[in-house]
C-alpha cells in the first residue's frame, strides 16, 4: 500500500469511525438508562455533570470524546491491511494506538472508577474485547491467505 493511499484510507476511516463512535456511545447510554429503569435518560455519568457544570456541557464533551474515540479506532483499522507487516507488529501497533486513545478518554469521561481496582477492571474488559476483535482479524487474514493460496493453485 502506498503512503499517500494509506494516509487517505486513515482519514476516510477516521471520518467514518467518528460517527460510529458517537452512535455506539449513544446506544450504550440508552442501554444503561433502560437497565436503571426509573423512567429517566442518563446521557452521561452524574460525576461528569459535576465536572462540567451542566448536563449539556457534559454531553457535549462526551460526544466530542466519543467522536475522537471512534475516529482513532476507525483510522487504526488500516493497520490490518498493511500486508508487509506481520501479525505481531500489526497487533502491537494497533493495541498501543487504540489503548492510548481509549484509556484517557474512559478515565476522563468517568466511564470507569478512578482507582487502581477500576483501572485493572477497565483494562481486563478492554483486553477481553480487544482479544475478540483480534481473533476476528486473525481469522479474516487466515481466510485471505487461503483464498490467495487457492488462486495461486488454480493458475499453475
Amino acid at each position: 500500500m502506498k503512503k499517500n493511499s494509506t494516509a487517505k484510507k486513515i482519514i476516510l476511516r477516521s471520518l467514518i469511525g467518528a460517527p460510529i463512535g458517537l452512535a455506539i456511545s449513544t446506544i450504550i447510554t440508552i442501554i444503561i438508562s433502560v437497565i436503571i429503569n426509573d423512567g429517566n435518560f442518563y446521557p452521561v455519568v452524574p460525576s461528569l455533570v459535576d465536572d462540567f457544570g451542566s448536563q449539556l456541557n457534559a454531553v457535549l464533551v462526551q460526544s466530542l470524546c466519543s467522536l475522537l474515540y471512534g475516529a482513532v479506532w476507525g483510522g487504526a483499522s488500516v493497520i490490518w491491511e498493511l500486508d508487509s507487516w506481520g501479525l505481531l507488529k500489526q497487533t502491537t501497533t494497533h493495541l498501543i494506538i487504540c489503548s492510548s486513545a481509549t484509556f484517557p478518554i474512559a478515565y476522563f469521561m468517568h466511564w470507569m472508577p478512578k482507582n487502581l481496582i477500576g483501572i485493572f477492571i477497565y483494562f481486563g474488559i478492554f483486553l477481553a474485547i480487544y482479544f475478540g476483535i483480534w481473533l476476528s482479524q486473525y481469522f479474516a487474514i487466515k481466510a485471505r491467505l487461503k483464498e490467495l493460496n487457492n488462486s495461486i493453485s488454480f493458475n499453475e
